[in-house]
């Protein structure tokens, strides 16, 4: 069953912008955003983890969305990331964001509960049946501990709205599974950085890129080489990107890809609590990586 959507590319998770007392920076969020597009980006995945979804309420999350549609229209896809502890709070945001005009979700698995498979499916199931926008699935097992594993993916092929999957496990033989079990039912995208080259040459015909916040131009340097087929280009950006990429796989990736923003010139360091800025030698070292890049970015 062919998907009903062309979502591919790099699509950014877009940091969200706060002001020093944390409350919402929309006009920095914008402005941010509109660089992105100014550099050639092909969707925008806003309140992903590292839009730190969690820390925000349903209504900051609907301001933020509807300050993204504010600048980019219809000019590229907007999906807005969807991460509850329950499935009802799913289905509640979910119906929330297509209010304020998003084109999609970036679902992930009910946070906190490890579900099996029965109950994953079934979250899935029920938000898909609260909305009529596509839906990706987030399949992240290292961080949010639930595995969507391509048998359920092949038990939720009749859901014609679920029609793309974010593959971020980290391990590169499940996207030949994917495709292995499933064709061509399901767009597939990269969702991590640092396997994001070798999961282009695997078939995903998308990717779910933070570091693309600090770097577009490289990020969609990296992108064409990839798609073209010229693998020794790509390769010279990707070595060169390498350190930065590693960010993404780090449990503080939304501080790293914060951090480097506002080195680039986009955006605060500003975070919510429980997250905190980097600080000392960890922070340094971080910025060393980042003056690093920048000093030595390819032409």
């Amino acid at each position: 069953m062919p998907s009903k959507v062309d979502w591919h590319g790099v699509f950014p998770a877009v940091p969200t912008q706060f002001h020093d007392d944390f409350s919402l920076d929309l006009p920095s969020t914008q402005k941010h955003v509109e660089a992105l597009l100014g550099e050639g980006i092909h969707g925008l995945i806003m309140l992903g983890t590292i839009g730190e979804n969690c820390s925000l309420s349903l209504d900051e999350k609907v301001k933020v969305l509807e300050a993204t549609k504010e600048v980019c229209g219809d000019q590229v896809p907007l999906l807005n990331g969807i991460a509850e502890f329950t499935t009802a709070g799913a289905c509640e945001t979910a119906r929330a964001a297509a209010a304020a005009g998003v084109d999609g979700f970036m679902l992930m698995p009910a946070m906190v509960y490890n579900a099996d498979r029965r109950e994953t499916v079934n979250h899935f199931r029920t938000v898909a049946a609260a909305t009529d926008l596509p839906i990706m699935c987030y399949n992240n097992p290292p961080v949010y501990r639930v595995d969507i594993t391509p048998e359920m993916f092949e038990d939720m092929a009749d859901v014609e709205t679920i029609v793309c999957i974010k593959e971020a496990a980290g391990d590169t033989r499940r996207i030949t599974d994917l495709f292995n079990k499933l064709g061509d039912r399901y767009i597939i995208f990269s969702g991590l950085d640092d396997v994001a080259l070798e999961s282009v040459m695997l078939g995903c015909t998308g990717w779910i890129s933070g570091l693309v916040d600090a770097f577009p131009k490289e990020n969609r340097m990296m992108w064409d080489a990839a798609v073209a087929g010229d693998w020794k280009r790509g390769l010279e950006i990707y070595r060169w990107y390498m350190p930065m990429l590693h960010f993404d796989s780090h449990p503080k990736l939304v501080q790293y890809v914060k951090l480097a923003c506002a080195e680039m010139g986009y955006g605060t360091e500003t975070v919510r609590a429980p997250r905190l800025p980097l600080v000392g030698e960890e922070r340094e070292a971080a910025l060393e990586i980042v003056r690093t890049a920048a000093a030595t970015r390819p032409t």
